[in-house]
């Protein structure tokens, strides 16, 4: 009997060999939409600028009758709605106003005040890099035009009342790659307020020009910590375990929160020691400061006992776990509470090296709350200071 050889169907075979040719054109084709989409974004970002400053300029050419801006405004927006559609009511145009006022450098354009804005101009205005309209080649500065930031961002960005904390979130934004949900939730859980709140005037200044930078273990820890997105209520009878589930699940976001450099190794890690067996909430390694970070989370008030409990895993790590090119390991607790002179009597130097204490809160704070806690903490660290000690070491301890 004859055995009837198998082939392969003409569609099939057709689909096979293709396949290699579409996933480079498919490649193609996505960088394209990509660039596409960026010039796009970019292009409305120079628009709206443009329209700003039009806006600005004819509010500043001498017409001081009441209500003159306003009525502009709205003759102006019933126009362009007519013409190119939504998308330019009264408060868009305001907010357009807005933008140029707060980016006055965003785009290096000159125009006479009675030129004609051509699609030339515009192309070539967003066309240039970041580093021509900068004052040093090949640097970006914040307040400039950057591909990464699309309108969305830039109207989140305006909300920003201080110059100093929107160049921040800027360039926190562009390093990042936040989406504007991220850059929202960074804005209302006051990132840069908890990052500087330690910080000289010197510090405040490179956060805004430089962004967050991780050279000591303070740099890399806040205080607090916000974990609303845990969905948490805040309650007497939460759980340890509860909390450590539901920040499991949510690693990403809680990866986010606790920032740069941070990357996890595990959880509930498994430490012997003569036969008795001892458990590490959570553990991490930072990938700036290459050290392991040791994290204890706590339901209730911090206790001197807590204290020692951490300090056993760090001492444990670093004599059992730690290698060649490792730094000293850290350890952290997450509590809602502490004893700021619990902490100082039990730790000691202890504090500064390599044991911290951080508060979580289960809500977005308000910048009254940081305020409080600001003053609290500036009046803990001149009870921390001694008498005797010479002006520049409390300047030195109040930079760190």
């Amino acid at each position: 009997m004859a055995t009837r050889l198998s082939r392969i169907p003409p569609g099939k075979k057709s689909i096979a060999t293709v396949a290699p040719l579409y996933a480079r054109v498919r490649e193609i084709l996505d960088v394209a939409r990509a660039t596409v989409a960026r010039t796009v974004n970019t292009s409305q970002v120079a628009a709206n600028w443009l329209i700003g400053r039009e806006i600005v300029e004819e509010e500043q050419s001498g017409k001081h009758r009441a209500g003159y801006g306003a009525k502009v405004l709205s003759d102006l927006s019933t126009r362009l709605n007519l013409e190119f559609g939504r998308g330019y009511s009264v408060d868009n145009l305001e907010a357009f106003r807005q933008f140029y006022i707060d980016y006055p450098r965003l785009i290096s354009v000159t125009l006479s005040r009675n030129s004609f804005v051509a699609p030339a101009l515009l192309a070539g205005s967003i066309s240039e890099t970041p580093s021509r309209n900068s004052k040093e080649e090949g640097e970006w500065q914040p307040g400039l035009l950057h591909p990464a930031l699309s309108w969305s961002h830039y109207r989140q960005l305006l909300r920003a009342g201080r110059q100093e904390a929107r160049a921040f979130y800027e360039i926190e934004t562009i390093r990042n790659s936040w989406s504007v949900r991220e850059l929202s939730r960074q804005m209302a859980t006051l990132l840069y307020d908890r990052l500087g709140k330690s910080k000289d005037k010197k510090g405040l200044m490179r956060l805004a020009t430089h962004g967050h930078e991780v050279i000591q273990p303070l740099d890399a820890l806040k205080d607090p910590l916000v974990i609303e997105f845990l969905g948490l209520p805040e309650s007497p009878r939460l759980a340890e375990s509860t909390l450590e589930q539901a920040l499991i699940d949510n690693l990403q976001t809680f990866l986010m929160e606790l920032g740069k450099g941070f990357a996890f190794v595990s959880r509930q890690e498994r430490i012997t020691v003569d036969g008795d067996h001892f458990y590490i909430d959570l553990v991490f390694y930072h990938t700036v400061l290459k050290c392991y970070v040791l994290i204890d989370l706590k339901v209730g008030k911090l206790t001197h006992g807590d204290l020692g409990q951490i300090q056993f895993y760090v001492n444990f790590y670093d004599q059992e776990r730690r290698t060649e090119g490792d730094n000293p390991t850290l350890g952290l607790i997450l509590c809602p509470d502490k004893n700021d002179a619990v902490v100082r009597y039990t730790l000691g130097e202890q504090q500064e090296r390599n044991i911290f204490t951080s508060r979580y809160q289960l809500h977005l704070p308000t910048e009254q709350e940081l305020e409080r806690e600001l003053r609290r903490e500036l009046r803990q660290l001149s009870v921390s200071v001694p008498p005797s000690a010479p002006p520049d070491k409390r300047a030195k301890r109040a930079a760190s």
